[in-house]
């Protein structure tokens, strides 16, 4: 059997005398999408950041085709394939899709010092790459990004990564600001970006949306894996459980820290 293509192997992460990840052990392969399910406060933020080479694990190795790697910046990861998409796409909303597409990596023509930008290359490139994720209603490479919705700008940035050469897709609670439709726009691109053999880490708060797409699944609770599990293994219900059971957890050792505080005190 092959390697994942990504495999995070008993990582930690502390800030000073603070434990945010503890023992996290996960895998992703190709053509697969791991959902990384957890509420705010779960970890799933640092998690992203290691993996996108903003923090380095305080210990714990991460491997890419069962080789180590170590990602000491953002562009370590990018260079190994790793593209993260945040929440709200990347894009910048005063530029044309072409050029939003391309920035900082700009198509051009001409030579030496008479280089320009290359407008129409840009365009095209641009906008068959977003076709190739079965995007047909945007045709237009000097459309504003501004004008685009929620969903298609999330598609534009997907594109866009997959492009540059992405072999990993971290997505950034892609579908947490929009509505139904649009929703359901970004999780066909996933899928979409599934069936190209990306492997891509899904982070999520939404248990429905998760399902839609998942193949593997990892419950985040206080910064430890409270559940690692396949497609099917569990309803949606007990899903919502497990997620829900790490606030009442929570909010049960602040009682009883309380209680405890209050009891020494008389």
């Amino acid at each position: 059997m092959t390697h994942p293509i990504l495999a995070l192997n008993h990582i930690n992460k502390s800030f000073g005398p603070i434990d945010v990840l503890h023992d996290i052990s996960l895998t992703v392969r190709a053509g697969e999408v791991l959902c990384l399910l957890g509420d705010n406060g779960a970890g799933k933020s640092t998690l992203i950041k290691i993996l996108s080479g903003v923090h380095i694990p305080t210990s714990g190795t991460i491997e890419m085709d069962g080789a180590p790697v170590s990602f000491q910046s953002p562009r370590d990861a990018s260079g190994r394939g790793i593209a993260t998409v945040h929440q709200f796409g990347g894009t910048f909303p005063l530029m044309s899709i072409g050029r939003s597409f391309f920035v900082g990596a700009e198509p051009t023509k001409g030579w030496g010092p008479f280089k320009i930008f290359d407008r129409k290359k840009a365009n095209e490139i641009a906008i068959k790459s977003i076709r190739d994720f079965g995007i047909t209603r945007i045709d237009d490479g000097e459309r504003l990004v501004g004008g685009l919705s929620g969903g298609e700008r999330q598609s534009l940035a997907i594109a866009r990564a997959v492009y540059f050469g992405a072999r990993v897709l971290i997505l950034d609670e892609p579908t947490a600001a929009l509505g139904i439709k649009q929703a359901a726009h970004v999780l066909r691109i996933v899928n979409q970006a599934k069936k190209k053999g990306l492997a891509v880490v899904f982070i999520t708060h939404q248990v429905t949306h998760a399902m839609a797409v998942g193949d593997h699944f990892a419950v985040l609770i206080r910064g430890s894996i409270a559940a690692d599990f396949k497609k099917g293994d569990k309803t949606r219900e007990e899903i919502t459980d497990l997620m829900a059971g790490g606030s009442a957890m929570a909010e049960l050792e602040a009682e009883i820290e309380s209680d405890a505080h209050h009891a020494h005190v008389a």
